[in-house]
């Protein structure tokens, strides 16, 4: 378990994270979501004792950090997969962490194999690709068989295949009772992984509830129907009270109700329907609703316009 007690973090004038309070509970998939400067990684390294709070309090397992003893043994994190020594076999690599914290040489012979570089583990890490530097820091995540687990952007630069791995990985971690606590940009992976939801901007919490609850918060939920016989079905459904929104594409929209009574009525006075199925937004779309108001770096899609060059203006 990870438990954060007002977590506060300063650099000069700019606050990076803002009396964050929330705890990460083992058993399930903890999703970590913000906006780029949102403060995620910098929490992430707070937990990790890799910064200092200004203020507030992090424990993991009820510990600091840095009372812990052969931390690895608690908490296993995947924050920057280039952070390993390239002139290192991956073998060595890990061994030299298994060293560090009291374990023995047969587990780094374990993790090469769980995470599928058995047969590289003697080549240099320099060498390796993005996808494999990944493989091998999951690995070092790994090596110690913690209770904790943290990944940051753990699916950066792997294949399909490793994007299926890794989530199938710590789904299982989860359900042998371990903590989970996952960060990413990628949200269609995210909605197939995580079973409960941190989102913060600006540094502040803005939701900690589970996934389902997340979305149904903040997006809107309606049932689309397609008919051929389109007034007759507004009528009726105006007649039962029920909210009709014309949809450009030629679909009915209907809020607050459910398809089984959309269906009943329409069964009830023949009308005919070529679609009837609820709709629900994607986690991106309500991940976007949620954190519009904490969006730090806008792009815009439009192209600038010409430059009007002048007499003193050059061109290069």
């Amino acid at each position: 378990m990870i438990e954060l007690e007002g977590l506060t973090k300063r650099y000069g004038e700019k606050v990076a994270v803002n009396d964050l309070t929330c705890t990460v509970r083992p058993g399930i998939v903890t999703g970590f979501l913000g906006p780029n400067g949102a403060g995620k990684s910098t929490t992430m390294r707070m937990m990790l004792g890799l910064d200092r709070p200004s203020a507030g309090d992090v424990r993991i397992d009820g510990q600091h950090y840095d009372r812990l003893k052969d931390p690895l043994k608690y908490i296993g994190a995947l924050l920057d997969a280039k952070a390993m020594h390239g002139g290192r076999s991956a073998f060595n690599h890990l061994l030299c962490l298994a060293q560090s914290n009291g374990i023995p040489r047969s587990r780094v012979h374990e993790v090469l194999d769980t995470v599928g570089l058995t047969a590289v583990a003697k080549k240099k890490a320099k060498g390796f690709s993005l996808g494999m530097g990944q493989r091998l820091g999951i690995a070092g995540a790994l090596l110690g068989d913690p209770r904790i687990l943290m990944f940051d952007e753990p699916v950066n630069g792997l294949d399909p295949e490793g994007i299926h791995w890794i989530r199938n990985l710590m789904k299982s971690l989860a359900a042998q009772g371990r903590t989970v606590f996952v960060s990413s940009h990628l949200m269609s992976e995210m909605a197939l992984t995580a079973d409960h939801l941190v989102v913060i901007g600006q540094g502040r919490l803005l939701a900690d509830t589970s996934m389902a609850d997340f979305i149904a918060q903040n997006s809107r939920a309606y049932v689309r129907v397609r008919t051929p016989q389109r007034e007759r079905l507004l009528d009726v459904l105006h007649g039962a009270g029920i909210t009709v929104v014309e949809s450009g594409s030629g679909a009915l929209e209907v809020d607050g109700g459910k398809p089984e009574r959309i269906g009943e009525l329409a069964a009830q006075h023949q009308i005919v329907l070529h679609e009837l199925s609820p709709q629900q937004a994607s986690l991106e779309e309500a991940f976007m609703q949620l954190t519009a108001e904490s969006v730090e770096y806008h792009a815009h899609t439009q192209a600038p316009a010409e430059q009007p060059w002048g007499d003193d203006w050059t061109r290069s």
